[in-house]
Protein backbone atom coordinates (compact mmCIF):
# COMPACT_ATOMS: atom_id res chain seq x y z
CA UNK A 1 0.00 0.00 0.00
CA UNK A 2 1.57 3.26 -0.96
CA UNK A 3 0.63 7.01 -0.74
CA UNK A 4 1.38 9.23 -3.70
CA UNK A 5 0.93 13.03 -4.93
CA UNK A 6 -0.54 13.53 -7.76
CA UNK A 7 -0.25 16.52 -10.14
CA UNK A 8 -2.10 17.23 -13.36
CA UNK A 9 -3.32 20.47 -15.37
CA UNK A 10 -6.56 20.65 -16.16
CA UNK A 11 -8.67 21.85 -19.35
CA UNK A 12 -8.44 25.57 -18.13
CA UNK A 13 -4.40 25.05 -18.02
CA UNK A 14 -4.74 25.32 -14.04
CA UNK A 15 -2.69 22.91 -11.68
CA UNK A 16 -3.93 20.67 -9.76
CA UNK A 17 -2.93 18.31 -6.88
CA UNK A 18 -4.29 15.34 -5.21
CA UNK A 19 -3.16 12.41 -2.98
CA UNK A 20 -3.64 9.01 -4.13
CA UNK A 21 -3.55 5.41 -2.01
CA UNK A 22 -2.45 2.67 -4.43
CA UNK A 23 -3.40 -0.64 -2.40
CA UNK A 24 -4.35 -4.16 -3.55
CA UNK A 25 -8.01 -5.26 -1.74
CA UNK A 26 -8.78 -8.30 0.23
CA UNK A 27 -8.84 -10.10 -3.30
CA UNK A 28 -5.60 -8.95 -4.52
CA UNK A 29 -7.29 -6.53 -6.69
CA UNK A 30 -5.65 -3.35 -7.21
CA UNK A 31 -7.47 -0.16 -5.98
CA UNK A 32 -7.32 3.65 -6.15
CA UNK A 33 -8.60 6.12 -4.01
CA UNK A 34 -7.80 9.81 -4.54
CA UNK A 35 -7.97 12.58 -1.46
CA UNK A 36 -7.69 16.19 -1.39
CA UNK A 37 -5.28 16.58 1.65
CA UNK A 38 -2.72 14.18 2.42
CA UNK A 39 -3.67 13.51 5.88
CA UNK A 40 -6.65 12.39 4.96
CA UNK A 41 -5.43 10.11 2.18
CA UNK A 42 -2.54 8.86 5.58
CA UNK A 43 -5.69 7.88 7.78
CA UNK A 44 -7.04 6.23 4.98
CA UNK A 45 -4.34 3.77 4.17
CA UNK A 46 -3.60 3.27 8.01
CA UNK A 47 -7.29 1.67 8.49
CA UNK A 48 -7.11 0.25 5.15
CA UNK A 49 -3.70 -1.88 5.76
CA UNK A 50 -5.46 -3.43 8.63
CA UNK A 51 -8.93 -3.81 7.29
CA UNK A 52 -7.32 -5.73 4.42
CA UNK A 53 -5.22 -7.89 6.65
CA UNK A 54 -8.13 -8.35 8.89
CA UNK A 55 -10.11 -9.75 6.04
CA UNK A 56 -12.90 -6.96 6.26
CA UNK A 57 -12.48 -4.21 4.16
CA UNK A 58 -15.21 -3.32 1.11
CA UNK A 59 -13.87 -1.02 -0.96
CA UNK A 60 -16.00 2.24 -2.45
CA UNK A 61 -16.53 0.09 -5.92
CA UNK A 62 -17.36 -2.97 -4.15
CA UNK A 63 -19.98 -1.10 -1.74
CA UNK A 64 -23.78 -0.55 -2.40
CA UNK A 65 -25.91 2.09 -1.16
CA UNK A 66 -28.32 1.66 2.21
CA UNK A 67 -31.44 1.43 -0.45
CA UNK A 68 -29.52 -1.75 -1.71
CA UNK A 69 -28.55 -2.69 1.35
CA UNK A 70 -32.30 -2.48 2.63
CA UNK A 71 -34.03 -4.38 0.10
CA UNK A 72 -31.31 -7.61 1.10
CA UNK A 73 -32.44 -6.83 4.65
CA UNK A 74 -35.94 -6.71 4.15
CA UNK A 75 -35.59 -10.18 1.96
CA UNK A 76 -33.52 -11.76 4.94
CA UNK A 77 -36.77 -11.22 6.93
CA UNK A 78 -39.07 -12.57 5.14
CA UNK A 79 -36.94 -15.76 4.49
CA UNK A 80 -36.67 -15.76 8.04
CA UNK A 81 -40.31 -15.75 8.40
CA UNK A 82 -40.44 -12.34 10.50
CA UNK A 83 -43.97 -11.89 11.65
CA UNK A 84 -45.56 -9.57 8.97
CA UNK A 85 -46.40 -6.45 11.11
CA UNK A 86 -42.88 -6.71 11.85
CA UNK A 87 -42.03 -6.66 8.08
CA UNK A 88 -44.34 -3.78 7.64
CA UNK A 89 -42.36 -2.20 10.06
CA UNK A 90 -39.13 -2.36 8.12
CA UNK A 91 -40.67 -1.51 5.03
CA UNK A 92 -42.09 1.40 6.28
CA UNK A 93 -39.00 2.81 8.03
CA UNK A 94 -37.07 2.08 4.79
CA UNK A 95 -39.29 3.48 2.68
CA UNK A 96 -40.50 6.64 4.36
CA UNK A 97 -37.26 7.53 6.38
CA UNK A 98 -34.36 5.78 5.79
CA UNK A 99 -34.42 5.80 1.70
CA UNK A 100 -35.78 9.66 1.57
CA UNK A 101 -32.64 10.58 3.36
CA UNK A 102 -29.40 8.74 2.97
CA UNK A 103 -30.43 5.97 0.47
CA UNK A 104 -27.96 7.07 -2.04
CA UNK A 105 -25.04 6.60 0.24
CA UNK A 106 -22.53 4.13 -0.11
CA UNK A 107 -22.12 1.89 3.27
CA UNK A 108 -18.33 2.45 2.57
CA UNK A 109 -18.90 6.43 3.50
CA UNK A 110 -21.67 6.12 6.10
CA UNK A 111 -19.80 7.01 9.05
CA UNK A 112 -20.72 7.63 12.72
CA UNK A 113 -21.03 11.56 12.25
CA UNK A 114 -23.10 10.52 9.40
CA UNK A 115 -25.52 9.15 11.15
CA UNK A 116 -25.26 11.30 13.96
CA UNK A 117 -26.51 13.65 11.15
CA UNK A 118 -29.32 11.46 10.05
CA UNK A 119 -30.45 11.26 13.96
CA UNK A 120 -30.26 14.79 13.85
CA UNK A 121 -32.62 15.59 10.70
CA UNK A 122 -34.52 13.04 11.78
CA UNK A 123 -35.76 15.07 14.33
CA UNK A 124 -35.79 18.33 13.23
CA UNK A 125 -37.88 17.40 9.92
CA UNK A 126 -40.80 16.49 13.34
CA UNK A 127 -40.16 12.29 13.89
CA UNK A 128 -40.64 11.83 17.75
CA UNK A 129 -37.52 10.85 19.95
CA UNK A 130 -39.48 7.52 19.92
CA UNK A 131 -39.64 7.25 16.76
CA UNK A 132 -36.15 8.39 15.72
CA UNK A 133 -34.69 5.46 17.74
CA UNK A 134 -36.95 2.91 16.28
CA UNK A 135 -35.43 3.85 13.07
CA UNK A 136 -31.68 4.20 13.75
CA UNK A 137 -32.50 0.34 15.71
CA UNK A 138 -33.11 -0.45 12.07
CA UNK A 139 -30.57 1.00 10.42
CA UNK A 140 -28.60 -0.75 12.87
CA UNK A 141 -30.28 -4.00 11.76
CA UNK A 142 -29.71 -3.26 7.98
CA UNK A 143 -25.88 -2.69 8.65
CA UNK A 144 -25.21 -5.42 10.42
CA UNK A 145 -26.62 -7.83 7.50
CA UNK A 146 -24.62 -5.69 5.29
CA UNK A 147 -21.87 -6.31 7.40
CA UNK A 148 -22.73 -10.46 6.91
CA UNK A 149 -22.99 -10.19 3.44
CA UNK A 150 -19.51 -8.61 3.53
CA UNK A 151 -21.22 -5.30 1.82
CA UNK A 152 -20.37 -3.41 5.27
CA UNK A 153 -17.00 -2.96 7.31
CA UNK A 154 -18.34 -1.36 10.08
CA UNK A 155 -21.75 -0.63 11.86
CA UNK A 156 -21.20 3.10 12.96
CA UNK A 157 -24.87 2.29 14.80
CA UNK A 158 -23.39 -0.12 16.77
CA UNK A 159 -20.47 2.59 17.14
CA UNK A 160 -22.19 5.35 18.37
CA UNK A 161 -24.26 3.27 21.11
CA UNK A 162 -21.28 1.59 22.59
CA UNK A 163 -19.69 4.53 23.12
CA UNK A 164 -22.55 5.74 25.14
CA UNK A 165 -21.57 6.23 29.18
CA UNK A 166 -23.28 4.67 31.99
CA UNK A 167 -24.64 8.11 32.68
CA UNK A 168 -26.11 8.74 29.43
CA UNK A 169 -28.16 5.01 29.83
CA UNK A 170 -28.88 6.03 33.27
CA UNK A 171 -30.57 9.09 32.28
CA UNK A 172 -32.15 7.41 29.40
CA UNK A 173 -34.12 5.07 31.85
CA UNK A 174 -35.15 8.07 33.47
CA UNK A 175 -36.62 9.83 30.75
CA UNK A 176 -38.77 6.49 29.96
CA UNK A 177 -40.21 7.30 33.53
CA UNK A 178 -42.06 4.20 35.91
CA UNK A 179 -44.86 2.69 35.23
CA UNK A 180 -47.21 4.43 38.26
CA UNK A 181 -50.18 2.55 39.61
CA UNK A 182 -53.29 4.74 39.02
CA UNK A 183 -52.11 5.74 35.97
CA UNK A 184 -50.30 3.07 33.93
CA UNK A 185 -51.12 0.07 36.23
CA UNK A 186 -54.77 -0.09 37.79
CA UNK A 187 -55.45 -0.25 41.12
CA UNK A 188 -57.20 -3.51 43.25
CA UNK A 189 -60.01 -0.71 44.03
CA UNK A 190 -60.30 -0.65 39.92
CA UNK A 191 -60.40 -4.14 39.09
CA UNK A 192 -62.42 -5.34 41.76
CA UNK A 193 -65.28 -2.69 39.93
CA UNK A 194 -64.04 -4.00 36.97
CA UNK A 195 -65.06 -6.92 37.41
CA UNK A 196 -68.07 -6.40 38.68
CA UNK A 197 -69.01 -4.70 35.68
CA UNK A 198 -68.39 -7.03 33.49
CA UNK A 199 -71.25 -8.55 31.32
CA UNK A 200 -71.67 -12.52 30.05
CA UNK A 201 -70.42 -11.86 26.33
CA UNK A 202 -67.14 -10.12 27.72
CA UNK A 203 -66.60 -11.82 30.90
CA UNK A 204 -64.17 -15.09 30.00
CA UNK A 205 -61.84 -12.55 27.76
CA UNK A 206 -61.33 -9.87 30.21
CA UNK A 207 -60.69 -11.94 33.21
CA UNK A 208 -58.60 -14.51 31.80
CA UNK A 209 -56.35 -11.42 30.72
CA UNK A 210 -56.52 -9.95 34.38
CA UNK A 211 -55.48 -12.97 36.01
CA UNK A 212 -52.81 -14.70 33.45
CA UNK A 213 -51.42 -11.31 32.12
CA UNK A 214 -51.53 -13.04 28.49
CA UNK A 215 -50.51 -10.74 25.58
CA UNK A 216 -53.22 -9.84 22.98
CA UNK A 217 -51.83 -12.05 20.69
CA UNK A 218 -51.54 -15.08 22.95
CA UNK A 219 -55.26 -14.79 23.99
CA UNK A 220 -56.31 -14.46 20.25
CA UNK A 221 -54.33 -17.72 19.73
CA UNK A 222 -55.52 -19.97 22.79
CA UNK A 223 -57.41 -22.90 21.73
CA UNK A 224 -59.44 -25.15 24.20
CA UNK A 225 -56.69 -27.64 24.06
CA UNK A 226 -54.53 -25.31 25.87
CA UNK A 227 -57.22 -24.93 28.43
CA UNK A 228 -56.72 -27.77 31.47
CA UNK A 229 -59.95 -27.30 33.52
CA UNK A 230 -58.45 -29.90 36.05
CA UNK A 231 -55.44 -28.83 36.90
CA UNK A 232 -56.38 -25.55 36.30
CA UNK A 233 -53.79 -24.01 33.85
CA UNK A 234 -53.33 -22.25 30.82
CA UNK A 235 -50.70 -23.35 28.07
CA UNK A 236 -49.28 -20.43 26.01
CA UNK A 237 -48.65 -22.63 22.76
CA UNK A 238 -49.05 -20.17 19.58
CA UNK A 239 -50.07 -16.63 19.16
CA UNK A 240 -52.47 -14.92 16.46
CA UNK A 241 -51.14 -11.37 15.38
CA UNK A 242 -53.10 -8.40 13.54
CA UNK A 243 -53.60 -10.40 10.10
CA UNK A 244 -54.74 -13.92 11.70
CA UNK A 245 -51.76 -15.24 10.78
CA UNK A 246 -50.99 -18.01 13.25
CA UNK A 247 -47.03 -18.79 14.43
CA UNK A 248 -45.39 -19.45 17.57
CA UNK A 249 -44.89 -17.63 20.87
CA UNK A 250 -43.00 -14.22 21.19
CA UNK A 251 -39.65 -16.42 22.06
CA UNK A 252 -39.21 -19.24 23.89
CA UNK A 253 -39.87 -17.79 27.15
CA UNK A 254 -43.02 -17.27 25.96
CA UNK A 255 -44.37 -20.52 25.51
CA UNK A 256 -45.32 -21.33 29.02
CA UNK A 257 -48.05 -22.57 31.51
CA UNK A 258 -49.95 -20.09 33.81
CA UNK A 259 -51.97 -21.20 36.93
CA UNK A 260 -55.26 -19.66 37.01
CA UNK A 261 -57.82 -19.36 39.75
CA UNK A 262 -61.03 -21.22 39.71
CA UNK A 263 -62.83 -17.28 38.91
CA UNK A 264 -60.73 -18.20 35.42
CA UNK A 265 -62.08 -21.60 34.64
CA UNK A 266 -65.75 -20.88 35.85
CA UNK A 267 -65.74 -18.55 33.18
CA UNK A 268 -64.19 -20.37 30.28
CA UNK A 269 -66.78 -23.65 31.35
CA UNK A 270 -69.36 -21.32 30.70
CA UNK A 271 -68.05 -20.19 27.10
CA UNK A 272 -67.27 -23.45 26.38
CA UNK A 273 -70.78 -24.43 27.06
CA UNK A 274 -72.43 -21.81 24.83
CA UNK A 275 -69.54 -22.41 21.81
CA UNK A 276 -70.16 -26.74 21.69
CA UNK A 277 -67.17 -28.87 21.16
CA UNK A 278 -66.71 -28.24 17.21
CA UNK A 279 -65.22 -24.62 18.41
CA UNK A 280 -61.49 -24.90 18.70
CA UNK A 281 -60.69 -21.07 19.56
CA UNK A 282 -61.54 -19.97 22.86
CA UNK A 283 -62.44 -16.59 22.05
CA UNK A 284 -63.59 -16.37 19.17
CA UNK A 285 -65.70 -14.29 17.07
CA UNK A 286 -69.56 -15.50 15.35
CA UNK A 287 -67.72 -16.55 12.30
CA UNK A 288 -64.99 -19.23 14.34
CA UNK A 289 -62.08 -17.04 13.74
CA UNK A 290 -59.95 -15.29 16.48
CA UNK A 291 -61.22 -11.32 17.57
CA UNK A 292 -59.33 -8.52 16.45
CA UNK A 293 -57.54 -7.03 19.05
CA UNK A 294 -59.62 -2.87 18.26
CA UNK A 295 -62.83 -5.15 18.50
CA UNK A 296 -61.92 -6.71 22.11
CA UNK A 297 -60.46 -2.71 23.08
CA UNK A 298 -63.29 -1.19 21.65
CA UNK A 299 -66.49 -3.29 22.34
CA UNK A 300 -65.05 -5.15 25.64
CA UNK A 301 -62.30 -3.71 27.75
CA UNK A 302 -62.98 -0.24 27.46
CA UNK A 303 -67.28 0.17 27.65
CA UNK A 304 -66.66 -2.15 30.48
CA UNK A 305 -64.18 0.50 32.43
CA UNK A 306 -67.03 3.24 31.84
CA UNK A 307 -69.39 1.05 33.05
CA UNK A 308 -67.49 0.38 36.39
CA UNK A 309 -67.28 4.18 36.63
CA UNK A 310 -63.14 3.73 36.31
CA UNK A 311 -62.80 6.65 34.05
CA UNK A 312 -61.45 10.37 33.32
CA UNK A 313 -63.29 13.21 32.50
CA UNK A 314 -62.19 14.66 28.85
CA UNK A 315 -62.86 17.79 30.00
CA UNK A 316 -66.34 18.34 27.60
CA UNK A 317 -69.75 18.22 28.52
CA UNK A 318 -73.10 16.84 26.87
CA UNK A 319 -76.72 18.17 25.84
CA UNK A 320 -77.71 17.08 29.05
CA UNK A 321 -74.99 19.43 30.72
CA UNK A 322 -72.95 15.82 32.14
CA UNK A 323 -68.95 15.78 31.77
CA UNK A 324 -68.21 13.20 29.20
CA UNK A 325 -65.98 10.70 30.42
CA UNK A 326 -64.05 7.82 28.84
CA UNK A 327 -61.81 4.78 29.92
CA UNK A 328 -59.38 5.17 32.12
CA UNK A 329 -57.26 2.85 31.10
CA UNK A 330 -57.39 2.42 27.02
CA UNK A 331 -55.63 -0.91 26.45
CA UNK A 332 -54.91 -4.24 27.39
CA UNK A 333 -51.69 -3.92 28.26
CA UNK A 334 -52.88 -2.19 31.19
CA UNK A 335 -54.40 -5.31 32.54
CA UNK A 336 -51.10 -7.58 31.96
CA UNK A 337 -49.41 -4.47 33.87
CA UNK A 338 -51.96 -5.29 36.44
CA UNK A 339 -50.99 -9.03 36.73
CA UNK A 340 -47.68 -8.64 37.30
CA UNK A 341 -47.77 -5.69 40.13
CA UNK A 342 -50.38 -8.87 42.01
CA UNK A 343 -47.60 -11.67 41.56
CA UNK A 344 -45.01 -9.09 42.64
CA UNK A 345 -46.76 -7.72 46.02
CA UNK A 346 -46.85 -9.18 49.00
CA UNK A 347 -49.55 -11.26 50.28
CA UNK A 348 -50.37 -9.05 53.40
CA UNK A 349 -51.58 -6.37 50.62
CA UNK A 350 -53.68 -8.96 48.55
CA UNK A 351 -50.87 -10.17 45.96
CA UNK A 352 -48.76 -13.63 45.79
CA UNK A 353 -45.37 -12.19 46.69
CA UNK A 354 -42.95 -14.27 43.74
CA UNK A 355 -39.93 -13.26 43.40
CA UNK A 356 -38.69 -11.92 40.12
CA UNK A 357 -37.46 -15.44 38.11
CA UNK A 358 -41.30 -16.80 38.65
CA UNK A 359 -42.45 -13.27 37.91
CA UNK A 360 -40.75 -13.90 34.57
CA UNK A 361 -41.61 -16.97 34.01
CA UNK A 362 -45.30 -16.12 33.85
CA UNK A 363 -45.64 -13.06 32.19
CA UNK A 364 -43.08 -14.87 29.85
CA UNK A 365 -40.36 -12.23 29.15
CA UNK A 366 -37.24 -13.45 27.33
CA UNK A 367 -34.77 -12.24 30.12
CA UNK A 368 -35.15 -11.22 33.79
CA UNK A 369 -33.64 -8.12 32.62
CA UNK A 370 -36.66 -6.84 31.39
CA UNK A 371 -38.77 -8.02 34.17
CA UNK A 372 -36.60 -5.76 36.24
CA UNK A 373 -36.84 -2.89 33.85
CA UNK A 374 -40.26 -2.86 33.45
CA UNK A 375 -41.54 -3.62 36.91
CA UNK A 376 -38.32 -3.75 39.14
CA UNK A 377 -39.67 -1.00 41.46
CA UNK A 378 -42.89 -2.50 42.13
CA UNK A 379 -40.87 -5.19 44.22
CA UNK A 380 -40.78 -4.83 48.21
CA UNK A 381 -37.53 -3.36 49.57
CA UNK A 382 -36.18 -5.53 52.31
CA UNK A 383 -35.35 -2.53 54.51
CA UNK A 384 -38.11 -0.15 54.47
CA UNK A 385 -40.65 0.28 57.40
CA UNK A 386 -40.96 -1.84 60.39
CA UNK A 387 -37.50 -4.01 59.32
CA UNK A 388 -35.86 -0.42 59.26
CA UNK A 389 -37.03 0.80 62.18
CA UNK A 390 -36.31 -2.30 64.03
CA UNK A 391 -32.56 -2.25 62.62
CA UNK A 392 -32.21 1.15 64.08
CA UNK A 393 -33.65 0.53 67.64
CA UNK A 394 -31.32 -2.59 67.59
CA UNK A 395 -28.16 -0.67 66.47
CA UNK A 396 -28.91 2.07 69.30
CA UNK A 397 -29.76 0.15 72.10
Amino acid sequence: MSTRKRTWTNAKGEEKTAWVVDYADTKGKRRLKTFKLKKAADQFAATATVEVREGVHVADRASVTVEKAGSLWLASGEKAGLGRSTINQRKSHLEHHIKPMIGDTLLSKLTVPAVRDFEDRLRKDGRSSVMAKKIITSLGSILADASERGLATRNPVRDIRGSRNSSERRTERRQKGRLEVGTDIPTREEIKSLVAALDAHWRPLLVTVIFTGMRSSELRGLRWQDVDFKRGEISVRQRVDQFRKVGPPKSEAGARTIPVPPLVTNALKELKLKQGSKQEIVFANPDGESRSHSNVVTKGLQPAMVRAGVTIDIGKIDRNGKPIVKAKYTGLHALRHFYASWLINRKEDGGLGMPAKMVQERLGHASIVMTMDVYGHLFPRGDDGGELADAATALLT
